[in-house]
């Protein structure tokens, strides 16, 4: 299950297919067998939270090296609530550097 970290306006502009927010994932019951990827912009916000999850003891946490920049940038799907998209919200300007492929949107 991927977990998008980022904030609701972020997930909004787009997020990987199937994605939940992270409101959603701690309102969720998920089976401990299950392998929960977290992603964010560019990793580090996801990492902070999945070092809380197992310090919590959740197995199978992996955070998304590079998270959606790097996702985009490979040319991976986005969707948002009207379907599939090239718009990647970029968190602030400096940040938007990093996404090379794709509409910016911050």
């Amino acid at each position: 299950i991927f977990v998008d970290i980022r904030t609701d306006k972020e997930f909004d502009v787009s997020h990987i297919p199937g994605a939940i927010t992270q409101d959603e994932f701690e309102n969720a019951v998920i089976p401990s067998e299950t392998p929960i990827i977290l992603y964010c912009s560019v990793g580090y916000r996801s990492g902070k939270y999945g070092e809380k999850l197992v310090d919590k003891g959740v197995e199978n946490v992996y955070n998304l090296y590079g998270g959606i920049f790097k996702w985009s940038n490979d040319g991976k799907d986005l969707v948002n609530e009207k379907g599939v998209t090239d718009r990647v919200h970029t968190y602030n300007k400096k940040w938007g550097e990093w996404v090379t492929k794709g509409e910016k949107v911050n």
